[in-house]
């Protein structure tokens, strides 16, 4: 199976501010699928590859994977004048999708769009094929029952049908069934359950194109989760570094799934959501290094991006009544982990201290919102080796 192309019809294109390759977006691909289905509805033949336009203008290449046309054979003239034709009546056309160097769980997905002439003026109309998911819950883009297509590849691939009609005298009014082979299954690695999106992926995109390790995917379902916290009513969302400190959370607030955020290394992300999108409390749970840096004002927590910094945690500890000698150890400590636990043997709270460091940063953030702010610290069993209490604005 061929993979998706970039430029005028090679590979994926190359960042050259990191060396890294870029990528195509489900929607992307989904919007290329489609241009090729409709031109060879009304056409007959396949183009391959087949060229879109992203929405800020670039014009990459796609080869197909899939190429599937369904014929309907028409009826003889009533006086046997002539044999029976065949006319396309669906159309389908396959892209692999292509992350270029990002970490993407639908690197290497089959995308499919299968489009049949639709009902006059009803325009494009979508449909959830296997393996993607449908809209359960409110606070989403879309409304529920909808398919799990976001607003800009919905706009793309109308886009992409007017161009087709407008080159092959269609009239535009069509129904795409969008699909992606496994979807289902890889999309129990994705926010997708929790945000109420059942069934399958998303088909997602504001760009079309995927920037490597920039984790958009991710901060895009952090802030779906807020906006399905709220259309909830829920008063009090959990961001959450890791599954650990998910579980602390539930066991100490008791939130159900809903108000829990997936925050990962992204704390940031939470935080500059929350301030233009308020909810009355936050909780930030998550392992005592990570939330070091956070305290530290490290809004991006990837050991890649920021690290834990021992004299810092050696300054606390100071703050909090450690001597000299405990301060030393501290700051020559082998872990963040490590320098806690030489304080809490030595009866000085470091974890608490980094935990109301983590809070001041959050609230710094969050400045000018009505959101109060509590810090769970933990270790990795999850015990709970830091708090700060709720404190607002």
């Amino acid at each position: 199976m061929a993979a998706a192309g970039g430029g005028a019809g090679g590979r994926a294109g190359q960042l050259k501010s990191s060396g890294l390759r870029h990528g195509w977006t489900t929607g992307a691909c989904a919007t290329a699928a489609t241009k090729a289905a409709y031109t060879a509805l009304l056409t007959g033949e396949f183009p391959d590859p087949v060229t879109i336009t992203l929405p800020k203008g670039q014009q990459p290449a796609f080869a197909l994977a899939v190429e599937e046309l369904v014929l309907a054979a028409e009826p003889a003239a009533a006086d046997g004048s002539r044999a029976a034709a065949q006319r396309p009546v669906a159309a389908t056309a396959g892209v692999v999708k292509d992350a270029g160097d990002d970490p993407d769980v639908t690197h290497g997905a089959l995308i499919r769009a299968t489009v049949r002439l639709g009902e006059p003026g009803t325009g494009v109309v979508f449909r959830a094929g296997p393996g993607v998911g449908t809209v359960t819950k409110a606070g989403l883009p879309l409304a529920v029952g909808e398919p799990a297509i976001n607003p800009v590849p919905r706009q793309m691939i109308r886009d992409a049908v007017a161009e087709v009609a407008a080159a092959h005298g269609g009239g535009g009014d069509v129904v795409v069934e969008v699909s992606v082979d496994h979807g289902e299954e890889i999309a129990r690695s994705t926010w997708n359950p929790r945000l109420g999106i059942l069934g399958g992926l998303s088909i997602l995109g504001t760009t079309g194109i995927v920037v490597p390790y920039s984790c958009s995917a991710w901060i895009d379902s952090i802030r779906r989760g807020v906006d399905v916290a709220r259309a909830a009513g829920r008063t009090h969302v959990a961001g959450c570094t890791g599954s650990t400190s998910e579980k602390v959370a539930v066991a100490v607030h008791g939130l159900p799934e809903d108000a829990l955020l997936d925050m990962g290394d992204f704390a940031g992300a939470v935080l500059k959501y929350l301030k233009r999108h308020p909810v009355p409390r936050l909780t930030i749970a998550g392992g005592f290094a990570k939330l070091s840096k956070l305290a530290h004002g490290h809004l991006d927590l990837h050991s890649a991006r920021s690290q834990v910094d021992k004299g810092y945690l050696a300054e606390l500890a100071r703050q909090g009544g450690a001597d000299e000698e405990l301060a030393a150890a501290v700051a020559a400590a082998n872990t963040g982990l490590e320098a806690v636990q030489l304080c809490r043997a030595a009866g000085v709270p470091l974890g608490d201290l980094v935990a109301e460091a983590a809070r001041a940063t959050a609230l710094g953030v969050l400045r000018g919102s009505p959101v109060a702010v509590d810090v769970i610290c933990i270790d990795r069993t999850g015990a709970v080796v830091g708090r700060a209490e709720p404190l607002g604005p």
